[in-house]
């Protein structure tokens, strides 16, 4: 039987009843429509899961999000200088700089906005007027000398400004204002030489820049504002009990006295290990700050890392301990019940210290507030 011809195939159960089979080209339609349903249905979970876990996020630190509001806020106001016609023709087309010169100098922090307006200004100012300078003698000396002068001036600027930043205090302070410092005097160099009014060009450029740059800082400052110093100034403490909590957990647990909890929090040394770069970023940026709160303007902030890298020490300690707990070579029981209250008891002085350390950095001369403190205790 052929079931091209409105035949159907059937079989004979064991029963005496008779199944009839069905086409096997609907068979393989719904095998791809139970494909097609799984595959839709795993990619609404992803992006169900990702929307969740953004509004966790939000939920947790809502300071992002006021961030992200920011940043729109600051691209909302100078977009205005494109769609509004008198703004539009006093700084003409190049307001598209100060539209990019939001994007990238908005930071999180107002130190990391400060820092890359500050060198983004320097560096822009300190270029054109090079350029222009370097632009005006190449002029007269010449249409067959013009692109060597131009050329030579390009090549030895750019070369010194690169190698400044392998010397360490530029890289940790200028080394943006270098890389701006390189792009402005290419760009109205070698746009100079085609350009009749380049000092308009340039005039026009840096007017937007210091537009978007004033923009940035403003809305940084007065909007919300995150402090790097506070958060370096909290970061420490933090961290600080961390090491304080693992280091109990860990000789609990070297001495069986520990629980599921205890083992997570055991391994709070290692975000401690991992949070040099973030201190040094936060340091920086914290310098570039003004005198806000009870933080001067002169504030030791180089004392921070100091104590950041005691931690670290302390740190390395923790894990060298933590890796007894996996050895295979074990001391006796026997010994291990001798040693079991002596060794509690030093370890719980220890982290006694550490936190009461802790405590004395976070509460010193009344630097945070009464927010700040209240979250930084219920994240100890």
């Amino acid at each position: 039987m052929t079931n091209n011809n409105g035949v159907e195939w059937s079989i004979r159960m064991g029963d005496g009843s008779s199944m009839v089979l069905e086409p096997e080209h609907k068979y393989g339609v719904m095998r791809i429509w139970d494909g097609l349903k799984g595959l839709i249905m795993r990619f609404v979970m992803r992006v169900w899961m990702f929307l969740k876990k953004a509004w966790d996020l939000g939920v947790d630190e809502p300071r992002k999000f006021f961030h992200c509001l920011k940043v729109g806020v600051a691209l909302m106001v100078v977009s205005l200088f494109y769609y509004m016609r008198p703004l539009y023709d006093g700084v003409g087309g190049s307001a598209i700089w100060a539209v990019m010169t939001v994007v990238v100098v908005f930071e999180y922090t107002v130190g990391g906005t400060l820092y890359k307006c500050l060198n983004r200004i320097c560096a822009t100012l300190l270029a054109g007027f090079l350029a222009l300078g370097v632009h005006w003698v190449a002029s007269h000396s010449g249409h067959q000398f013009e692109p060597f002068i131009m050329g030579t001036s390009l090549f030895i600027l750019a070369s010194a400004t690169t190698f400044s930043r392998f010397i360490p205090v530029v890289k940790a302070r200028f080394d943006y204002g270098c890389t701006i410092f390189i792009l402005t005097y290419s760009l109205v160099s070698v746009s100079g030489y085609r350009v009749e009014h380049l000092l308009h060009v340039a005039h026009e450029r840096i007017s937007t820049i210091i537009i978007g740059t004033c923009l940035c800082i403003i809305t940084s400052m007065l909007i919300f504002p995150v402090w790097a110093g506070t958060e370096l100034h909290l970061l420490i403490p933090r961290n600080m009990d961390k090491l304080a909590k693992s280091l109990d957990c860990c000789v609990a647990e070297y001495f069986g006295h520990d629980d599921e909890e205890s083992k997570k929090s055991s391994q709070g040394y290692k975000c401690v290990l991992n949070s040099k770069a973030s201190e040094e970023a936060m340091e920086n940026f914290a310098r570039w700050e003004p005198a806000h709160g009870q933080f001067n303007f002169r504030h030791p902030w180089k004392k921070y890392l100091k104590i950041g890298a005691s931690a670290r020490s302390c740190a390395y300690c923790i894990e060298t301990l933590t890796s007894c707990l996996d050895s295979k070579n074990q001391v006796p029981e026997s010994l291990k019940n001798h040693l079991d209250s002596s060794c509690m008891n030093l370890s719980s002085s220890a982290s006694r210290v550490i936190r009461e350390l802790s405590t004395m950095i976070c509460w010193s001369n009344h630097m945070t507030s009464f927010k700040d403190r209240r979250k930084h205790c219920k994240s100890s």
